[in-house]
């Protein structure tokens, strides 16, 4: 209010919303960090408290979070949250779980995020098991990995003195994975935090890349129909599951760029009563990917017209017109996006890249960041440290050796962001 008033004397032009002006962030800013005894301190007790986070990433891990049911594992986290005294602790409508730490001001708004769900179905045995540096269960590092260092943040700031010029929200998010189509991120960059980020980072995958371009993702459920019947008394009808055949096969066959890189999977087929029914229904998933918009959405047009096709085939085999038909239902549409390379986040992790003896790889995936950069807020995804494999796989692998390099970073991005 003085501002204004003062401004007004002065006969100068003020927006009416006066946005945080950016941390000024160079390459060496992280380095400058360890000037501070505070930020020192906070850096060696994370190092030296890797092995708790370890233990927390297998606790969290052995949590099941299946696709739309990740309660307990958010309970868990919610936990976590308190004892490591953020404010104003929550889950908010969708399931999201938020925490805040505050800083002198609201703004700049940094948000740091993992999610919380897997893809894997209910019932999985999610037990981890340890041999050496090698922790191995399915989830361990995608993405129990990233919520053990939003935890490790939010404990390395509590018991620090070390006050940021604007506020950290630490998010746990939902449907981060296959279905859940970023639900918890849209909800939360469109409703919940909405008009108030500043900045946004994901904590999801293992090493030390960072994703800056938002990988677009087109996801459908094509459902063949027709009225089955008796394979051999009704045989002459025309077949869901052969006009499916004829589809995915032809998918198979797509040609597609490898620059843009631009991706297709057909990854789950059902359908069919019994061997000896012609069935009355199929269907197939698949996802189509490109960080290019239009080639994505070239390689939509292309796959649509292939299920058109498959259907008149299989009609016109059996001379039987308009007898199977097919849906496209949108399944999963996730938007493409991109925070350009001189980007303060960008220059952000670069810095905080470096001061762990790290050298910034940027990548393109798909995750959390993407919602994020649709709605123009600079977003990042950073991997979580350590290294891996067998990313969605049931013999999914995460090795710790080192990993306290991408514990450090995300620590220290998070000051450099918030204004440590």
């Amino acid at each position: 209010m003085v501002l204004r008033v003062v401004a007004v004397a002065l006969g100068l032009a003020l927006p009416l919303t006066v946005q945080p002006a950016a941390p000024r962030v160079d390459d060496d800013a992280a380095r400058r960090l360890f000037a501070r005894a505070d930020v020192v301190a906070a850096v060696d007790a994370l190092k030296a408290r890797e092995p708790a986070s370890l233990d927390d990433q297998v606790a969290l891990s052995e949590i099941p979070a299946p696709p739309f049911k990740e309660a307990a594992r958010a309970e868990a986290l919610r936990q976590r949250f308190v004892a490591a005294g953020l404010s104003d602790v929550r889950l908010d409508a969708i399931g999201n779980v938020l925490g805040v730490r505050r800083g002198r001001a609201a703004r700049p708004h940094v948000v740091i995020s993992a999610h919380l769900d897997t893809v894997f179905p209910e019932g999985t045995d999610v037990r981890v098991t340890r041999s050496g540096t090698v922790l191995k269960g399915p989830g361990i590092g995608d993405d129990a990995r990233g919520l053990a260092v939003l935890v490790a943040i939010a404990n390395a700031l509590a018991r620090s003195s070390i006050q940021t010029a604007g506020t950290v929200t630490f998010v746990g998010t939902v449907g981060e994975e296959g279905l859940g189509d970023l639900r918890g991120v849209r909800h939360l960059v469109n409703t919940e935090l909405a008009g108030t980020i500043d900045a946004f980072v994901s904590i999801d995958g293992v090493g030390l890349d960072v994703t800056n371009v938002g990988v677009g993702v087109r996801r459908y459920k094509v459902t063949f129909s027709g009225p089955g019947g008796h394979s051999y008394g009704a045989f002459g009808t025309a077949n869901p599951i052969h006009a499916l055949g004829r589809a995915v096969a032809a998918v198979g066959d797509l040609a597609v760029p490898s620059s843009p890189r631009t991706t297709f999977n057909v990854g789950r087929i059902g359908g069919g009563t019994s061997v000896n029914a012609i069935p009355f229904e199929a269907w197939f998933e698949i996802d189509l990917r490109s960080a290019d918009i239009a080639a994505l959405a070239s390689l939509d047009s292309r796959f649509r017209s292939i299920v058109d096709h498959a259907v008149a085939a299989e009609n016109a085999r059996w001379n039987r017109p308009g007898q199977i038909t097919a849906a496209l239902t949108v399944v999963g549409d996730r938007p493409a996006g991109r925070t350009a390379e001189t980007s303060t986040i960008v220059r952000a992790a670069r810095s905080a890249t470096a001061a762990v003896d790290g050298r910034l790889s940027l990548a393109e995936n798909s995750s959390d960041a993407n919602a994020a950069m649709h709605r123009g807020i600079p977003a990042i995804t950073i991997d979580a440290g350590g290294s891996g494999s067998g990313a969605h796989a049931l013999d999914e692998q995460f090795d710790s050796t080192g990993s306290w390099k991408g514990t450090v970073r995300a620590f220290l991005l998070t000051l450099l962001l918030a204004g440590g």
